[in-house]
Protein backbone atom coordinates (compact mmCIF):
# COMPACT_ATOMS: atom_id res chain seq x y z
CA UNK A 1 0.00 0.00 0.00
CA UNK A 2 1.37 3.54 -1.32
CA UNK A 3 -1.17 5.88 0.08
CA UNK A 4 -1.74 7.38 3.42
CA UNK A 5 1.20 5.12 5.17
CA UNK A 6 4.61 6.02 6.95
CA UNK A 7 5.78 5.80 3.14
CA UNK A 8 4.16 8.96 1.79
CA UNK A 9 3.31 12.87 2.34
CA UNK A 10 -0.28 12.54 2.40
CA UNK A 11 -2.00 13.32 6.21
CA UNK A 12 -5.43 12.80 7.50
CA UNK A 13 -7.69 15.29 8.71
CA UNK A 14 -8.40 16.02 12.77
CA UNK A 15 -10.24 13.18 13.46
CA UNK A 16 -10.84 11.31 9.76
CA UNK A 17 -10.54 7.66 9.69
CA UNK A 18 -9.50 6.06 6.71
CA UNK A 19 -9.86 2.27 6.34
CA UNK A 20 -9.82 -0.62 3.89
CA UNK A 21 -8.24 -4.23 2.34
CA UNK A 22 -5.02 -4.18 0.37
CA UNK A 23 -4.36 -7.43 -1.71
CA UNK A 24 -0.75 -7.91 -2.38
CA UNK A 25 1.14 -10.34 -5.02
CA UNK A 26 5.52 -11.01 -5.57
CA UNK A 27 7.34 -13.64 -7.67
CA UNK A 28 10.81 -14.64 -8.69
CA UNK A 29 12.49 -17.49 -10.06
CA UNK A 30 15.84 -15.80 -9.85
CA UNK A 31 17.33 -14.67 -6.51
CA UNK A 32 21.09 -13.26 -5.34
CA UNK A 33 22.99 -16.18 -3.27
CA UNK A 34 24.97 -13.64 -1.70
CA UNK A 35 26.39 -11.72 -5.09
CA UNK A 36 25.93 -14.66 -7.44
CA UNK A 37 22.58 -14.18 -9.70
CA UNK A 38 20.78 -17.45 -9.74
CA UNK A 39 18.17 -19.64 -10.76
CA UNK A 40 17.12 -23.12 -8.58
CA UNK A 41 15.63 -25.40 -9.89
CA UNK A 42 14.32 -26.91 -6.54
CA UNK A 43 12.37 -24.56 -5.65
CA UNK A 44 11.09 -23.25 -9.43
CA UNK A 45 8.84 -19.92 -8.75
CA UNK A 46 8.41 -18.79 -5.29
CA UNK A 47 5.01 -16.47 -5.03
CA UNK A 48 3.98 -14.50 -2.50
CA UNK A 49 0.22 -13.47 -1.38
CA UNK A 50 -1.04 -11.20 0.84
CA UNK A 51 -4.37 -9.42 2.39
CA UNK A 52 -3.90 -6.88 4.67
CA UNK A 53 -5.93 -4.49 6.61
CA UNK A 54 -5.21 -1.10 7.37
CA UNK A 55 -6.63 2.42 9.80
CA UNK A 56 -5.55 5.58 9.62
CA UNK A 57 -6.65 8.26 12.49
CA UNK A 58 -6.13 11.85 12.66
CA UNK A 59 -5.77 13.15 15.90
CA UNK A 60 -5.02 16.35 14.72
CA UNK A 61 -4.50 17.59 11.16
CA UNK A 62 -0.38 17.27 11.87
CA UNK A 63 -0.51 13.91 13.75
CA UNK A 64 -1.96 10.40 12.74
CA UNK A 65 -1.80 6.87 14.06
CA UNK A 66 -2.18 3.94 11.78
CA UNK A 67 -2.23 0.15 11.80
CA UNK A 68 -2.17 -2.88 9.86
CA UNK A 69 -2.54 -6.34 9.60
CA UNK A 70 -1.95 -9.15 6.86
CA UNK A 71 -2.67 -12.39 6.13
CA UNK A 72 0.55 -14.06 3.66
CA UNK A 73 0.49 -17.77 2.44
CA UNK A 74 3.40 -18.67 0.33
CA UNK A 75 3.86 -21.50 -2.99
CA UNK A 76 6.91 -22.48 -4.38
CA UNK A 77 6.41 -24.11 -8.01
CA UNK A 78 8.81 -27.40 -7.77
CA UNK A 79 10.30 -29.57 -5.34
CA UNK A 80 9.29 -30.52 -1.93
CA UNK A 81 8.91 -27.74 0.28
CA UNK A 82 5.54 -27.29 1.23
CA UNK A 83 3.69 -23.77 0.97
CA UNK A 84 3.09 -21.65 3.98
CA UNK A 85 0.08 -19.24 5.26
CA UNK A 86 -0.97 -17.68 8.14
CA UNK A 87 -1.42 -13.83 10.12
CA UNK A 88 2.28 -12.03 9.66
CA UNK A 89 3.26 -9.02 12.14
CA UNK A 90 0.96 -6.39 13.05
CA UNK A 91 1.95 -2.82 13.02
CA UNK A 92 1.47 0.51 14.85
CA UNK A 93 2.72 4.07 13.61
CA UNK A 94 2.37 7.34 14.15
CA UNK A 95 3.39 10.01 11.62
CA UNK A 96 3.90 13.35 13.01
CA UNK A 97 4.52 16.48 10.49
CA UNK A 98 5.93 19.74 12.87
CA UNK A 99 7.07 22.02 9.73
CA UNK A 100 4.98 22.67 6.72
CA UNK A 101 5.87 26.03 5.34
CA UNK A 102 4.07 27.73 2.25
CA UNK A 103 6.14 29.91 -0.31
CA UNK A 104 4.97 31.11 -3.36
CA UNK A 105 3.17 28.09 -5.16
CA UNK A 106 5.52 26.14 -3.10
CA UNK A 107 4.97 23.67 0.30
CA UNK A 108 7.65 22.08 2.24
CA UNK A 109 6.50 20.01 5.00
CA UNK A 110 8.80 17.64 7.47
CA UNK A 111 7.87 14.09 8.77
CA UNK A 112 8.60 12.09 11.84
CA UNK A 113 7.62 9.01 11.93
CA UNK A 114 8.13 6.14 14.66
CA UNK A 115 6.46 2.53 15.04
CA UNK A 116 6.43 -1.12 15.85
CA UNK A 117 5.76 -4.23 14.30
CA UNK A 118 5.57 -7.91 15.85
CA UNK A 119 4.70 -11.33 15.18
CA UNK A 120 1.05 -12.32 15.63
CA UNK A 121 0.89 -15.61 15.75
CA UNK A 122 4.06 -18.35 16.32
CA UNK A 123 4.50 -19.04 12.52
CA UNK A 124 7.47 -20.87 11.21
CA UNK A 125 10.56 -18.53 11.11
CA UNK A 126 13.28 -20.96 9.95
CA UNK A 127 11.54 -21.82 6.45
CA UNK A 128 13.00 -19.46 4.16
CA UNK A 129 11.82 -19.14 1.27
CA UNK A 130 8.70 -19.89 1.97
CA UNK A 131 8.23 -18.16 5.88
CA UNK A 132 5.52 -15.82 5.49
CA UNK A 133 8.25 -13.51 7.98
CA UNK A 134 10.87 -13.67 10.15
CA UNK A 135 9.24 -13.44 13.43
CA UNK A 136 11.19 -10.15 14.92
CA UNK A 137 9.96 -7.48 17.29
CA UNK A 138 10.60 -4.42 15.06
CA UNK A 139 10.97 -0.57 16.50
CA UNK A 140 11.52 2.13 13.57
CA UNK A 141 12.65 5.59 13.29
CA UNK A 142 12.36 7.89 10.08
CA UNK A 143 12.65 11.32 8.75
CA UNK A 144 11.00 12.63 5.68
CA UNK A 145 11.15 15.65 3.99
CA UNK A 146 8.62 16.59 1.20
CA UNK A 147 8.35 19.24 -1.45
CA UNK A 148 5.62 20.34 -3.74
CA UNK A 149 5.78 23.00 -6.30
CA UNK A 150 2.24 23.13 -7.83
CA UNK A 151 1.15 19.78 -8.73
CA UNK A 152 5.04 18.22 -9.06
CA UNK A 153 6.05 16.63 -5.64
CA UNK A 154 9.24 15.36 -4.52
CA UNK A 155 9.79 12.70 -1.46
CA UNK A 156 12.94 11.92 0.50
CA UNK A 157 12.78 9.22 3.15
CA UNK A 158 15.42 7.48 5.60
CA UNK A 159 14.54 4.81 8.52
CA UNK A 160 16.29 3.33 11.03
CA UNK A 161 14.96 -0.12 11.96
CA UNK A 162 16.12 -1.83 15.01
CA UNK A 163 15.09 -5.90 14.91
CA UNK A 164 14.46 -7.79 18.30
CA UNK A 165 16.27 -11.53 18.60
CA UNK A 166 14.64 -14.22 17.01
CA UNK A 167 14.47 -18.05 18.27
CA UNK A 168 13.93 -21.27 16.00
CA UNK A 169 12.79 -24.73 16.53
CA UNK A 170 16.29 -26.10 16.71
CA UNK A 171 19.08 -26.19 19.42
CA UNK A 172 21.88 -25.89 17.11
CA UNK A 173 23.08 -23.84 14.02
CA UNK A 174 25.91 -22.77 12.38
CA UNK A 175 26.16 -19.37 10.17
CA UNK A 176 29.97 -18.25 10.00
CA UNK A 177 30.46 -19.99 13.25
CA UNK A 178 28.61 -22.67 15.07
CA UNK A 179 26.12 -21.64 17.52
CA UNK A 180 25.00 -23.63 20.74
CA UNK A 181 21.29 -21.96 21.46
CA UNK A 182 18.35 -21.48 19.45
CA UNK A 183 18.61 -17.91 19.71
CA UNK A 184 19.70 -16.32 16.45
CA UNK A 185 20.85 -12.29 16.58
CA UNK A 186 18.81 -10.25 14.33
CA UNK A 187 21.12 -7.60 12.27
CA UNK A 188 19.55 -4.15 12.23
CA UNK A 189 18.26 -2.56 9.00
CA UNK A 190 18.49 0.95 6.97
CA UNK A 191 15.59 1.94 4.35
CA UNK A 192 16.09 5.14 2.30
CA UNK A 193 13.38 5.78 -0.34
CA UNK A 194 12.58 8.80 -2.72
CA UNK A 195 9.42 9.41 -4.36
CA UNK A 196 8.22 11.91 -6.96
CA UNK A 197 4.98 12.32 -9.73
CA UNK A 198 1.66 15.05 -9.34
CA UNK A 199 -0.27 14.91 -6.43
CA UNK A 200 -3.54 16.32 -7.72
CA UNK A 201 -6.64 16.60 -5.68
CA UNK A 202 -8.46 13.53 -7.19
CA UNK A 203 -5.43 11.65 -8.65
CA UNK A 204 -1.74 11.17 -6.78
CA UNK A 205 0.41 9.15 -9.17
CA UNK A 206 4.44 8.55 -7.83
CA UNK A 207 7.16 7.09 -9.23
CA UNK A 208 9.43 5.39 -5.67
CA UNK A 209 12.84 3.87 -5.91
CA UNK A 210 13.24 1.99 -2.65
CA UNK A 211 16.73 0.58 -0.71
CA UNK A 212 16.82 -1.64 2.06
CA UNK A 213 20.22 -2.45 3.83
CA UNK A 214 20.11 -4.94 5.98
CA UNK A 215 23.23 -3.57 8.40
CA UNK A 216 25.40 -7.16 8.94
CA UNK A 217 24.30 -10.64 8.83
CA UNK A 218 26.11 -13.02 6.42
CA UNK A 219 25.53 -14.46 2.80
CA UNK A 220 23.83 -17.55 1.86
CA UNK A 221 26.52 -20.60 1.35
CA UNK A 222 26.64 -22.30 -1.94
CA UNK A 223 23.29 -24.22 -2.72
CA UNK A 224 22.20 -23.67 0.91
CA UNK A 225 18.67 -22.23 2.74
CA UNK A 226 18.26 -18.91 3.70
CA UNK A 227 18.70 -18.24 7.28
CA UNK A 228 17.10 -15.12 9.00
CA UNK A 229 19.98 -13.46 9.86
CA UNK A 230 21.16 -13.24 6.55
CA UNK A 231 22.15 -10.02 4.63
CA UNK A 232 19.11 -9.05 2.79
CA UNK A 233 20.22 -6.01 0.93
CA UNK A 234 17.44 -4.94 -2.22
CA UNK A 235 16.81 -1.94 -4.38
CA UNK A 236 13.15 -1.70 -6.05
CA UNK A 237 11.83 0.61 -8.50
CA UNK A 238 8.16 1.04 -9.23
CA UNK A 239 4.98 3.30 -9.38
CA UNK A 240 1.98 3.83 -7.29
CA UNK A 241 -1.00 6.09 -7.92
CA UNK A 242 -3.92 6.43 -5.65
CA UNK A 243 -7.96 7.64 -7.21
CA UNK A 244 -10.72 9.51 -5.01
CA UNK A 245 -13.45 9.26 -6.58
CA UNK A 246 -15.24 12.60 -7.96
CA UNK A 247 -18.82 11.30 -7.36
CA UNK A 248 -17.65 9.76 -3.89
CA UNK A 249 -14.79 11.93 -2.40
CA UNK A 250 -15.16 9.36 0.71
CA UNK A 251 -14.13 6.13 -1.40
CA UNK A 252 -10.54 6.23 -3.55
CA UNK A 253 -8.73 2.81 -5.00
CA UNK A 254 -4.64 2.57 -5.02
CA UNK A 255 -2.57 0.08 -7.29
CA UNK A 256 1.04 0.22 -7.05
CA UNK A 257 3.76 -1.78 -8.51
CA UNK A 258 8.01 -2.27 -8.44
CA UNK A 259 10.79 -4.70 -9.33
CA UNK A 260 13.56 -5.61 -7.83
CA UNK A 261 16.81 -4.53 -9.94
CA UNK A 262 19.85 -5.16 -7.44
CA UNK A 263 19.89 -7.80 -4.46
CA UNK A 264 21.77 -9.65 -2.00
CA UNK A 265 20.42 -12.84 -0.26
CA UNK A 266 16.85 -12.33 -1.88
CA UNK A 267 14.70 -13.23 -4.58
CA UNK A 268 14.55 -11.09 -8.07
CA UNK A 269 10.85 -10.37 -7.96
CA UNK A 270 8.37 -8.06 -9.52
CA UNK A 271 5.09 -7.12 -7.20
CA UNK A 272 2.05 -5.40 -6.98
CA UNK A 273 -0.58 -4.07 -4.88
CA UNK A 274 -4.06 -2.98 -5.47
CA UNK A 275 -6.51 -1.49 -2.12
CA UNK A 276 -9.79 0.40 -1.40
CA UNK A 277 -10.33 2.51 0.96
CA UNK A 278 -13.11 4.66 2.39
CA UNK A 279 -12.63 8.19 4.80
CA UNK A 280 -15.32 9.54 6.92
CA UNK A 281 -14.97 11.54 9.95
CA UNK A 282 -15.79 10.18 13.20
CA UNK A 283 -16.39 13.39 14.76
CA UNK A 284 -18.00 16.43 13.24
CA UNK A 285 -15.40 19.07 12.38
CA UNK A 286 -17.63 21.65 11.25
CA UNK A 287 -16.78 20.80 7.88
CA UNK A 288 -19.32 20.82 5.13
CA UNK A 289 -17.22 18.75 2.57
Amino acid sequence: MQAQTDADAIMMNKNQLCSGPAYGYSTWDHYWEGTLHRINRNIGTVTTQSVMYMAVYGITGKLNVMASAPYVWTHASAGTLHSSRGLQDIAVFVKWKPVAYSFAKNKLSVFALGGFSTPLTNYEIDYLPLTIGLGSTNLTGKAMVDFQHKRFTITASGAYVWRSNVKIDRTTYYDTRQHLTNEVEMPNAAQFQFRSGYRGRYLIAEGVVTNWTTLSGFDITRNNMPFPSNRMNMTTVGAAIKYTLKQDTHLSVMAGGNYTVTGRNVGQAGAFNIGAFYAFYVKNNGNKK
